[in-house]
This record gives C-alpha cells, sequence and structure tokens, in this order.
C-alpha cells in the first residue's frame, strides 16, 4: 500500500490543529511501512471525534457503539487470529462507556493494539468533562471546575494486566509512527496513550504545553520493571510527562489459549452443520 492507495473520497472534518491529524498520519505511515492493507488489517473505533478515523483511511473497518470498540475488535481477532486489529477509542468512550470492557480485555491479553486518543474530555459533544479530565478543569459540563479525581490511563492499564503499554504526543508523527508498529508486532494486549491537543476545548493541554512539558525515557529505563513502570505511569505536569515504551512482558494471549483457533482461523474452517442440528433437535 501507498498513501496514494490509502486515501478515501473523504476529507478529515476534524477542527484545524486538532491532535487527530497527527494519529491519522502516524497510522498511514505505518500501514505503507509494514505493507498493511485489506488482506490482513482492520481497524475498529468507537464513538466520538476519533471515530471518524476509519472514514479516512482505506482499510476494512468498523466503527461500533460508545464505549464498544473493544469487544467488536475482540471478536473479530476471535474470528481471524491473522489479522492485525487496531482500534482508536477516546478517553471518555473508552474509560466511561467502555471502561469494564478495557479493564477485562488487558487481563485477558486480548492480541489488540489500542490507541488512545487522549484529548481529556468529550470534543465531539462541546467539551464536557470526561474520566480523563484533570481536576478543577472548567468545562462546559463542570463550569467551576471539575470535582473528580481522573483516570490515569498508563496505571489502569498496567494494573489491569496489559502486556505493552507507552505514551506517545500527536505532535512527534514519527515517535507515534515507530510506537504503532512496535505494538502491532507485541504479542498481547498493546495500548498507546496519545496526548492530542482538543483546540477548541481544552485550553490547558495545549500542543505548547504538550511541547514544554513532555521528555522521553531514554535508554537507562527499564519496561520490564512493573513497580518503575507505575511510578511513571502517575507522572503528570510542569515539566515531567514522559514517553515512550513504559511497560512490556512477554504472556500467552486468550487467542493462544483456545485449541480450535490455535492452528487454524475460525475464518477458514467448515461449519460442523451436524452437530448444531443435534444439538437443536434436544430442544424441540
Amino acid at each position: 500500500m501507498t498513501l496514494e492507495e490509502l486515501k478515501t473520497p473523504y476529507d478529515p472534518n476534524w477542527c484545524p490543529g486538532c491532535g487527530n491529524f497527527g494519529i491519522w498520519t502516524a497510522e498511514k505511515n505505518a500501514a505503507v511501512k509494514e505493507g498493511w492493507d485489506n488482506t490482513n488489517t482492520t481497524t475498529v473505533a468507537g464513538i466520538g471525534c476519533h471515530g471518524h478515523i476509519v472514514n479516512f483511511i482505506k482499510l476494512t473497518s468498523f466503527e461500533g457503539l460508545h464505549g464498544r470498540a473493544i469487544p467488536v475488535a475482540s471478536g473479530i481477532k476471535f474470528a481471524n487470529n491473522r489479522l492485525n486489529v487496531l482500534v482508536h477509542v477516546g478517553d471518555g468512550d473508552c474509560f466511561g462507556e467502555g471502561g469494564n470492557h478495557f479493564i477485562h480485555a488487558c487481563r485477558r491479553n486480548h492480541d489488540l493494539t489500542v490507541i488512545l486518543h487522549d484529548n481529556s474530555l468529550y470534543a465531539l459533544t462541546a467539551g464536557q468533562t470526561s474520566p480523563a479530565t484533570p481536576k478543577g478543569m472548567k468545562t462546559k459540563s463542570s463550569p467551576k471546575g471539575s470535582t473528580d479525581d481522573p483516570v490515569f490511563p498508563m496505571a489502569l492499564a498496567i494494573t489491569s494486566g496489559a502486556t505493552f503499554v507507552a505514551r506517545a504526543y500527536s505532535g512527534d508523527v514519527e515517535q507515534l509512527t515507530q510506537l504503532i508498529i512496535k505494538a502491532n508486532k507485541h504479542k498481547g494486549f498493546a495500548f498507546i496513550d496519545v496526548l492530542q491537543p482538543c483546540v477548541t476545548f481544552n485550553k490547558i493541554c495545549t500542543s505548547s504545553f504538550y511541547k514544554e512539558n513532555t521528555y522521553y525515557l531514554d535508554e537507562s529505563y527499564d519496561p520490564t520493571d512493573k513497580q518503575a513502570a507505575l511510578l511513571k505511569a502517575q507522572e503528570f505536569g510542569e515539566k515531567k510527562i514522559p514517553l515512550g515504551i513504559f511497560y512490556k512482558e512477554e504472556r500467552p494471549t486468550v487467542e493462544s489459549a483456545f485449541p480450535q483457533i490455535a492452528q487454524i482461523p475460525l475464518i477458514d474452517q467448515e461449519p460442523k452443520l451436524d452437530s448444531l442440528t443435534d444439538l437443536f433437535k434436544k430442544y424441540i
């Protein structure tokens, strides 16, 4: 696939300067570098500004219900475990409506690449408070400031059992491209928290804020140290927002636990209709 071949008839309709443009570009770059196309890759998205990404990349895709992208993606992976399955979620979509799905997919170690479009609010519906909104931040639904402590997506992923956990900034397309490639190559639940500015509604976590306050984990950092990863995952503030791979471990995927699909994907197996007929007869 080339960048030209990945084009669709639709132009992105995100606000000028939206961080989704960086994520969109990074995924296209990864697709070209890795040879992803409609025969080997599918993308799944939830509801939100992020969800429109499936309309702007010419890959097999599915846009599901609010918060339900991960269970749809899990079903796709079970049906055809040869596929690269990329899942796009928002911080409200994933941790509000879809919180339980996220936790249990991490715990079971589904072989998925989950990309969080993290703008710290519900942008599609005029900028209300989301589970990731910083405490005290003023939004349309909290004019005096959010009273809730936010979810720490990275820490939640690590403690829930994700086996690849990373963070990127949407403005650094090259780093994000490489992280998407590495996450997809990882066998297990891979999670990338992508910090992205919402230029319309989030006046705190802006592009300037991220450029001034992020730094990259260096070679001395050990991503196999779970306790160190948890501490890093909770760092967020002035001059101390780390980027890179926080945690990585090798663990069997849930798909590998099913001998029925270990050798031959379910989609390539002939349905055993005789067995179903016998089963139905028992209840007629």
